[in-house]
């Protein structure tokens, strides 16, 4: 699995409030959290990310709250994937359940411009490449039953289908 998309650059310790705030967890309609994404961080951030985009950042993404809102609302902006240097584990977690790719990466991306960098992230070898100047940065590959998980959109799509496989 391989995307390609522009980068958003987010600093440590994002949490979930700052993915999505409470203010705005009366829904759990993916279109409706993407207006809000980043909104207290960067208040434009909705109109500027497309579908496809890159979220890129450093360490403890997704602390705080074990809300699901957050990695709904980063998916129903149409971000293909987020690259951190590390995750909470519950936001890892919630991530995969709805089918949103993440990939721990140790380099240190934050020197990537928002907005004007691009990279191609290879999920089947971990391998993320800075389209403009070809830098390539490591991270752990994911497993395919994982890539199956986000390739059927979530783990609740990916159990519907292994029962049906079953009967």
């Amino acid at each position: 699995m391989i995307f390609e998309g522009k980068i958003w650059v987010f600093g440590d310790n994002i949490d979930t409030d700052a993915i999505v705030a409470a203010r705005y967890l009366s829904t759990y309609d993916p279109a409706e959290l993407a207006e809000h994404l980043m909104e207290d961080i960067k208040p434009d951030f909705s109109g500027l990310v497309s579908s496809g985009d890159i979220i890129v950042a450093g360490n403890n993404f997704g602390c705080g709250s074990s809300r699901e809102h957050a990695p709904l609302a980063i998916k129903g902006a149409g971000v293909s994937c987020v690259i951190a240097r590390s995750f909470a584990r519950i936001f890892f977690r919630n991530a995969i359940n709805i089918g949103l790719p993440i990939l721990e990466c140790s380099d240190d991306l934050s020197h990537l411009q928002s907005g004007e960098d691009r990279l191609q992230v290879n999920l089947d070898e971990g391998l993320i490449t800075h389209l403009q100047t070809g830098d390539a940065y490591k991270s752990a590959p994911f497993p395919p039953f994982m890539q199956e998980i986000i390739s059927r959109g979530g783990l609740v799509e990916y159990v519907m289908l292994r029962i049906e496989n079953e009967k």
